[in-house]
Order: C-alpha cells, then structure tokens, then sequence
C-alpha cells in the first residue's frame, strides 16, 4: 500500500503540534545555558544588580514577572539588604514562527523550513501554515536599599514581603501521597 506525500507530510505536521503541546512552563531555577530558561543575576556596583529571567512558550508573561520580582527579593536577602527598588524594568517578547512547509521531494532544501506561504508556481500547490511562538524575557536593575533609603523612597519594596506573596507560587506542587498498599 502507497501512502500518498501529502497523507506523510500532514502526518509529521501533526506529530510535531502534538509534541509542541506537550511543553510545560519553565520552573523556577537558575538558567544553565544562553539559550535556555530560568534565572540570572550580575553585580553591578556594591548595591545594585542585573536580574533577569527567561521563559519559554508555555510560560505566560505574568509567571515570567513574578519569578524577576522574586530573584530579585532573594538577591537582595542574600546581600544582607531587606528592601530593593527597581531602577530599570522591562519585559520583551521574543515571537518567532515555525512552519509545517518542508519543500516538496527531490528539491533541494526538501525537509528544511523554506518559508511560511502557499506556494503556487509551476503547477504544484503546497500549504503552509506558521505559528507564531512567544518566550518572554523580563531584566531589571535593582538597587538595594538601607532601611533609611527605604522610608524615603515610595517604590521600596520589602524583600521578605516579596518572597512570601510570589514564593509560594514558584515552588512546584508537592505530590499526592502513594496510594497505601495491602
């Protein structure tokens, strides 16, 4: 029995959408590589640091600011400093598209991604459809504050307050309990 290339090709299609469903929003943990997600954090001067933190398409843009605000109430904990302000905030949205199209055979960048458009030249069709896919990255620079600074400045954040309001989410769910055994 033949299979036709377009039955093969709607195939691959729908397994790499499945596969791509099946990602989970990025936890909360420092990032291990440049492409990857996670925390970072970069003195600058002796009060003031870089934070940053990367997510990837399954996590949402407000996880992705709540984890910057908690890295940055830990950050300022463990410099021995109980409140921090934000001097620089910002979140950008990186968008990039994949697409099903993967060439027709016996052309040469058959497989590879060509572009995201019907094509429609020469007689032969083929649709493609493209997705956008969305990973957001949240930076800031804190400036760590004495608790003189502190009352003098309306943006103060308590670390500690910080940690027990956003901590909670960002651990991971404990596990249900074994069934018991006979």
């Amino acid at each position: 029995m033949r299979v036709s290339m377009g039955l093969r090709l709607s195939a691959l299609a729908g397994a790499f959408v499945l596969l791509a469903g099946c990602e989970t929003a990025a936890t909360y943990h420092p990032r291990e590589n440049a492409g990857g997600t996670g925390y970072t954090d970069e003195q600058l001067a002796s009060n003031r640091f870089r934070v940053t933190f990367t997510g990837n398409a399954a996590t949402r843009r407000d996880t992705v600011e709540n984890y910057l605000f908690l890295r940055s109430a830990e950050v300022t904990l463990k410099a021995g400093y109980r409140w921090f302000t934000f001097d620089a905030r910002d979140t950008e949205a990186k968008t990039t598209y994949q697409s099903d199209f993967v060439g027709w055979p016996g052309w040469r960048g058959y497989g590879r991604y060509w572009h995201s458009w019907p094509y429609g030249g020469w007689g032969m069709e083929a649709d493609a459809t493209a997705r956008p896919i969305t990973r957001y990255e949240a930076y800031a620079e804190i400036i760590l504050l004495t608790d003189d600074q502190a009352k003098k400045e309306p943006r103060a954040l308590n670390a500690q307050d910080v940690l027990d309001h956003i901590g909670p989410m960002a651990r991971p769910p404990e596990p249900a309990p074994a069934p018991a055994q006979r």
